[in-house]
């Protein structure tokens, strides 16, 4: 009986020590890395792209005739508009090329002038403003800086009254300025495609005159002459039709 018990001990010494062997070949696993964190693709400012701004006007200049001087203050315009255009960009640079119209429901009136015809009143009217520039600048992800350079038009009107006989000067000149425009401006994306917009534009623009007909109740022959500057600031928000929409 004794070496019975010799034996079963034997053996189940022998189980344990192969049991051990094996445990100590099996390698430990390394611990699992972390997962990547997600990070959205950067923008890309390729495409085309329409939006709608507001903003204000600030008009510098002058508004005389040949006879009495009559003289407009310069005033401010509030403004509101659409654009469109197209970017490109390559590496951090974006070109591309922007254009807006804006209407202006603003009018100045000018201090009567007592004349021996009467009292002479002017006023002007700018009722649309219209620009096409190259814009050119860098794209830092989600934000893009520019400058942008091109040409101007304004539809400008003005009207002489006299307000001793309520008698108007028929024909007033309804044509428009051109002139060249220079401006920057910030655009941020607040998503891939909406993106806002603050800028700056200076417009430089001609002069234009009327000239009263011989014909007319008062002041026939005198030259009214407009020369007016603007500087612009808007606000705004584009739709980027980017790659892949």
């Amino acid at each position: 009986m004794s070496k019975l018990l010799h034996v079963i001990a034997l053996v189940c010494s022998l189980q344990a020590m192969s049991i051990l062997a094996n445990a100590a070949d099996i390698s430990v696993p390394p611990p699992l890395a972390p997962a990547p964190l997600y990070a959205p693709p950067p923008i890309n400012w390729t495409g085309f792209y329409l939006g709608a701004n507001v903003g204000g006007a600030w008009a510098q200049g002058s508004f005389t005739d040949s006879l009495f001087g009559l003289n407009l203050n310069n005033g401010t315009d509030f403004i509101a508009g659409e654009q469109i255009g197209f970017n490109y960009q390559i590496g951090a640079f974006v070109l591309g090329v922007d254009g807006a119209v804006d209407f202006s429901p603003n009018d100045r009136t000018g201090h009567g002038v007592v004349t021996p015809v009467g009292t002479i009143q002017a006023t002007s009217n700018n009722t649309w403003i219209a620009t096409l520039a190259a814009r050119f600048g860098v794209g830092l992800d989600h934000w893009l800086l520019y400058g942008k350079a091109g040409g101007s038009w304004i539809g400008n009107s003005f009207a002489v009254n006299n307000l001793t006989t309520s008698m108007s000067i028929p024909g007033s000149n309804s044509d428009g300025n051109i002139g060249w425009l220079a401006g920057a401006g910030v655009e941020w994306a607040l998503t891939r495609n909406w993106t806002l917009k603050v800028e700056y534009t200076y417009l430089g623009l001609n002069s234009s005159s009327f000239t009263a007909p011989a014909t007319a109740p008062f002041l026939g022959g005198d030259t009214f002459t407009t020369n007016r500057n603007f500087q612009m600031v808007q606000v705004g928000f584009n739709y980027l039709f980017t790659q892949g929409d």
